[in-house]
């Protein structure tokens, strides 16, 4: 919603500029104060950026931070007018005339209403003549229609991965056969609304353990397992025992004492019997659902989401309970189910599969952060190769697990499945050798971290050879483009060469960052710019490397030790622009100012290149 206030200030009568002041909603939680300046015909103002010695004054704006919000670099202009002045020993003059709109960025600390204060400092100027400067100072008050409700879109991932693995868990020989028991039971005692009931308790109860989860934790301590090398070797652990127990070498159970004492509970009847009968299913359950409930809040918690455990586990309890609602509603559709039997434990095998990949990403971030070199792209590549054709091998019914699975044809659905799992292994092939791969781009280690590197560019790539920085100040870098991994060398090297920066906060932990990597650094448009027009300083907030003793020290904004590279570039980027999420990448000058506004995960080639080109032609 956007307001207009005047600002109050005195004048002198027919002063040749008027200004007017607004709030809008920016992106994000990002303020847009418009400072509007209406212009008499034949006067003008100068630009901020206006420099001739002794010559007319530039505009400037002066912002202050206040514990209520943050001021976002220098305040925006348009392009100004110029003009050669020849009293000015023919000095360029930059200005504007009849209408102007400046703006400056802020970004709010609280939800509740703001005051913003600052002051605007000019000259008029006529053809003839300029007035003495005026400083007008500014007021606003913004009150926020609603608090700040920042949603993650990640929250809707969560959802749905966790409704599919609700609808898994169905299909498990521990709550598939109870669905009929159950139902009948429904509906000979309360009907449909004692099984709404039932679906309820389900919900409450996960939910409930998805909540226990970041309540117990905290959300500091969920974003910190994402890049936390020891905490990703016990995922991977705990995901391989997971794989094994669906494989059939054993079932995680629950303590028997704690499944009699829920039995007694569900004869007391009532709510609280019902609510019982659920929790019952969901210990009787937990061999087969333990392992997906495990896998989900291991995937919310690294997420880094504080409610992402409970949703996810919502999404979960969701899947696993509408069934029970919707046979107890209508039990004729019960004789549609089909027969419990050999094919409910073929999906925990297959589940068994997918666990054991899955456990190589958890290896793999447990590598990249401590930089071992024992799980390279190659290595992760062929591990992945291998399970995936056992998996086809066992789809078509020449891998057994269980004693049942004699059959002596190959189903249908095998067959389709197996042709699927197998061509996925066939695409998978050709990254041994540096092929990018990118439908499974961000599960992957990054393309540089390898057996071998190449000097090339992207795929595809028109482009020359590559310039080479100085190996001192050059680490491997994605898509073998050149970087620097140290702010101020970057900073140096920039100033040295005139380029605008590109600063990419990244991680070794980090998805998403993989994903920009393989998808749209590779993209010659994108590579072509960031190779040729930008200095990257690629900074990892997860990195291990301890620093020497004098250069540790505690943060100023958390109050915690800044003992590793990765605790530096992650205070650095909190304290200079105010988020610890990755990627994010920012544009700046050679004196360290922001270009344009900063973005974060964008998968569109055509928008990230739009956004690097901006950064260029501010930068000119």
């Amino acid at each position: 919603m956007c307001f207009s206030v005047f600002m109050s200030f005195g004048q002198i009568q027919e002063n040749p500029v008027q200004w007017k002041t607004t709030i809008e909603q920016g992106k994000g939680d990002t303020l847009l104060v418009n400072l509007k300046a209406t212009i008499k015909e034949g006067w003008h103002i100068n630009s901020q950026f206006n420099a001739i010695p002794d010559g007319p004054l530039p505009t400037v704006f002066d912002f202050k931070n206040t514990d209520q919000y943050s001021v976002v670099n220098k305040v925006i202009e348009p392009t100004p007018l110029n003009k050669i002045e020849k009293i000015y020993d023919n000095q360029t003059l930059y200005y504007f005339e009849k209408e102007v709109n400046f703006v400056q960025k802020i970004i709010p600390k609280t939800t509740d209403s703001i005051t913003i204060k600052g002051t605007v400092t000019y000259m008029s100027c006529s053809q003839n003549m300029c007035l003495p400067p005026e400083t007008e100072e500014i007021t606003l008050k913004y009150q926020p229609l609603h608090g700040s409700t920042t949603q993650d879109s990640n929250v809707w991932w969560l959802f749905f991965g966790g409704f599919f693995g609700g609808f898994l868990a169905l299909l498990t020989p521990c709550v598939f056969s109870m669905i009929p028991l159950t139902v009948s039971y429904f509906t000979k005692n309360g009907g449909v609304k004692k099984a709404i009931i039932y679906a309820i308790s389900i919900v409450v109860i996960y939910v409930t353990l998805g909540l226990t989860i970041t309540l117990t934790l905290g959300p500091d301590a969920l974003n910190a397992l994402a890049s936390n090398g020891i905490v990703n070797l016990i995922f991977f652990l705990i995901f391989v025992l997971f794989a094994i127990s669906f494989l059939g070498a054993f079932e995680i159970t629950l303590p028997s004492s704690w499944l009699n004492k829920s039995d007694q509970m569900t004869d007391k009847g009532g709510l609280i019997g019902i609510f019982f009968m659920a929790f019952t299913l969901a210990l009787v359950s937990f061999s087969c659902t333990g392992p997906i409930i495990g896998s989900l809040l291991v995937e919310a918690a690294v997420n880094g989401n504080i409610i992402g455990p409970a949703i996810g586990m919502f999404g979960f309890a969701l899947a696993l309970s509408i069934p029970f609602m919707v046979f107890a509603a209508f039990p004729t559709m019960l004789k549609k189910l089909p027969k419990s039997g050999g094919w409910l434990s073929k999906v925990k095998v297959i589940l068994g599969f997918l666990e054991l990949a899955l456990a190589m990403k958890f290896l793999s971030t447990f590598d990249l952060v401590y930089q071992l070199g024992i799980l390279k792209r190659e290595i992760f590549i062929a591990v992945w190769i291998v399970i995936f054709s056992l998996f086809g091998f066992y789809m078509l019914g020449k891998l057994k697990f269980e004693e049942y699975e004699n059959e002596s044809k190959t189903s249908i659905s095998g067959l389709i499945s197996s042709i699927l799992i197998f061509s996925f292994v066939v695409y998978l092939i050709p990254g041994l050798w540096g092929a990018p791969i990118k439908l499974v781009s961000g599960f992957l280690p990054p393309s540089f971290y390898k057996e071998w590197n190449q000097n090339t560019g992207p795929m595809n790539s028109n482009s020359s050879t590559v310039t080479t920085i100085a190996d001192t100040h050059s680490q491997p870098c994605p898509q073998n483009l050149n970087c620097f991994h140290d702010y101020e060398e970057g900073l140096a090297y920039a100033k040295k060469e005139n380029k605008p920066i590109l600063l990419d906060f990244t991680g070794w932990s980090c998805v998403n960052c993989r994903k920009m990597e393989d998808n749209v650094w590779s993209d010659p448009l994108v590579w072509e710019k960031l190779n040729n027009d930008y200095v990257l300083i690629s900074l990892y907030v997860d990195d291990t490397t301890v620093l020497p003793e004098n250069e540790q020290m505690i943060s100023k904004t958390t109050g915690k030790k800044i003992k590793t590279i990765g605790n530096k570039w992650s205070d650095f980027q909190t304290e200079k622009f105010q988020t610890n999420s990755q990627p994010y990448y920012v544009i700046i000058d050679t004196n360290g100012e922001k270009l344009s506004e900063p973005v974060a995960y964008e998968p569109n080639v055509t928008k990230y290149a739009a956004f690097l080109q901006a950064g260029i032609e501010n930068f000119k």
